[in-house]
């Protein structure tokens, strides 16, 4: 597995910054953007080049994707499980809410003020495209196997780890390489600004005074392997997915939180596991009052004020379509580290909200853990990973 956020880029960094504590966002200074609000701007994308031969895929998007790619020994583990399966064994399933829409933006401002026609220099299919990810991807790590890119807002990239599951189930693949990218751009950012949904300071999920997001970026990748021992090297495995769609509201959850209840329950049963057996959640946690409010009180109903819980979006910002792979592997860290976050920025927890929420890093080792991401229009997604051995 590996990760790049404003957290760091690389496994050693992130953990790092989690163990630190480490809140990584500052004040929106993103492009031509004028907002007052936090962001979390992952360092170093615009010195990544890609290689001659992908140029065609030149994004924000797919350079903030390469960066993670060259950490961790991510590109050696794939070309290995290939060599072992066959390229064509091997799938790619990555999740995106916006893809390269920053080159779309800017090409917009080069418009031909007459016919309004964008500049040919917007190659769309290798970049704003939703594919664009998982093309690049897979053309990079050499790989033939099937891929696609689910969008389906802030859970994407915690269902395509399901959709990797039931592809290898189906014994038509035999590893994939699964995850999520997503990179600042003005429609994020003045989306959500529209909607009343970011702070005008970092973002404090669960804490009583909290009032909205903070927008991040971030790519993170996990590969999955058939092989009962295969993630020994890492001591991780997918034990279980959830998902539901309760349709409540396109950009507000469920006030009783319904699909979150769904979904984790259904991760539970995947993964035949009781809500006992868990030691920790990753809480989706955005920071608004409502998200939190209803994954609190669908949280308390199935763990009650036993289960460690927090939010991580305090220190890397919410990662939108990236969200589900960047604290799957945040989740996978706790594991091999042996803690358990404590949710950044939270200073009086909301009372509303009956969890046993962790304001500082317990140095537990979690053999279960929770993770959960839910999205606009409530498409919801719950992974359960657990320690191997």
């Amino acid at each position: 597995m590996t990760a790049a956020s404003c957290l760091g880029t690389g496994l050693e960094a992130l953990a790092e910054s989690l163990l630190a504590q480490r809140c990584a966002l500052r004040r929106c200074d993103f492009e031509t953007a004028q907002l007052d609000t936090y962001i979390g701007e992952t360092a170093g994308v615009d010195r990544v080049r890609l290689p001659a031969p992908l140029a065609r895929f030149e994004s924000r998007n797919n350079r903030l994707a390469l960066l993670a790619l060259m950490q961790d020994g991510f590109r050696e583990s794939v070309a290995a499980s290939a060599a072992r399966y066959g390229a064509g064994r091997v799938g790619v399933f990555l999740g995106t809410s916006t893809s390269g829409m920053l080159e779309t933006e800017i090409a917009y401002r080069a418009r031909d003020r007459v016919s309004g026609l964008l500049p040919d220099s917007l190659y769309y299919a290798g970049s704003h495209n939703f594919y664009a990810a998982a093309g690049f991807t897979r053309e990079l790590l050499g790989l033939e196997g099937p891929a696609a890119v689910v969008a389906t807002a802030c859970s994407s990239s915690a269902k395509v780890f399901s959709m990797a599951a039931r592809m290898i189930g189906l014994g038509l693949i035999d590893a994939a390489v699964v995850g999520g990218v997503d990179s600042l751009c003005l429609t994020t950012l003045y989306g959500f600004h529209s909607l009343q949904l970011t702070s005008s300071s970092p973002c404090r999920p669960f804490d009583v005074n909290r009032d909205g997001i903070s927008v991040g970026e971030a790519a993170a990748f996990v590969l999955l392997d058939a092989e009962a021992d295969a993630g020994s090297h890492t001591g991780v495995a997918l034990l279980g997915s959830g998902e539901s769609s309760d349709a409540y509201h396109i950009s507000t959850p469920h006030p009783e939180g319904l699909g979150a209840r769904m979904a984790m329950l259904a991760a539970l049963a995947a993964a035949g596991l009781e809500a006992a057996d868990i030691d920790y959640i990753n809480l989706h946690g955005t920071g608004t009052v409502s998200n939190d409010n209803a994954e609190g009180r669908a949280v308390a109903a199935i763990f009650g004020e036993a289960t460690r819980c927090s939010s991580t979006k305090g220190a890397s910002g919410h990662t939108l379509g990236a969200a589900g792979a960047l604290e799957a592997v945040i989740c996978a860290l706790a594991i091999q580290r042996g803690f358990m976050p404590g949710g950044v920025n939270c200073q009086q927890q909301d009372p509303g909200c009956a969890i046993r929420y962790l304001k500082r890093n317990e140095t537990v080792r979690p053999r279960h853990v929770l993770s959960n991401s839910f999205g606009f229009g409530g498409s919801n997604c719950s992974l359960v990973l657990g320690a191997l051995g």
